[in-house]
């Protein structure tokens, strides 16, 4: 192991993998499953806008779909078409201002105001809530450790 001290001309060496290089199953029925997972992976990335596992995701799915015959497998290249589309917009000016659109509330359709809002001073004044005290049950220090004297029974007090 190194210090760290090669990491940057290690780093220039390696590229980012892409899934076209992971291995391609044999049989025709496994390319497939493999290739409907891929459209799935890729479908969930760029719902969360994980940009890199879709580019993986992807690109495995090109490599499947190269790997079959056109005529199979008809349904998960219409996915991936759809995928592939979603995914190519994602920088767009359309998504820009999708964005905006959802980040700024529209006004309300109808002609009511909103109703009025409560003072915050009388709000602020109220001191929050103490955290409520947990029951740690019956437990007794040792005061006779602690230089406190020592401890009878007798002088304990009952909690039951």
């Amino acid at each position: 192991m190194t210090s760290g001290t090669d990491w940057g001309t290690r780093a220039a060496g390696q590229r980012r993998s892409s899934g076209a290089e992971s291995e391609i199953p044999r049989r025709q029925p496994a390319k497939i499953k493999a290739l409907q997972q891929a459209v799935r992976l890729a479908n969930l990335a760029v719902d969360k806008k994980n940009w890199g596992t879709a580019r993986y995701a992807l690109s495995r799915a090109r490599a499947l779909t190269d790997a079959l015959p056109a005529n199979v497998a008809v349904r998960e290249r219409e996915k991936l078409s759809a995928v592939r589309k979603r995914y190519a917009a994602r920088n767009t000016p359309a998504a820009k201002n999708a964005k905006q659109a959802k980040a700024t509330p529209a006004k309300r359709a109808s002609g009511k105001k909103p109703a009025p809002k409560k003072s915050t001073a009388k709000s602020a004044a109220q001191q929050p809530k103490p955290a409520p005290v947990r029951d740690l049950g019956d437990r007794f220090l040792n005061r006779a450790a602690l230089g406190y004297g020592s401890t009878d029974e007798t002088k304990r007090p009952r909690t039951r």
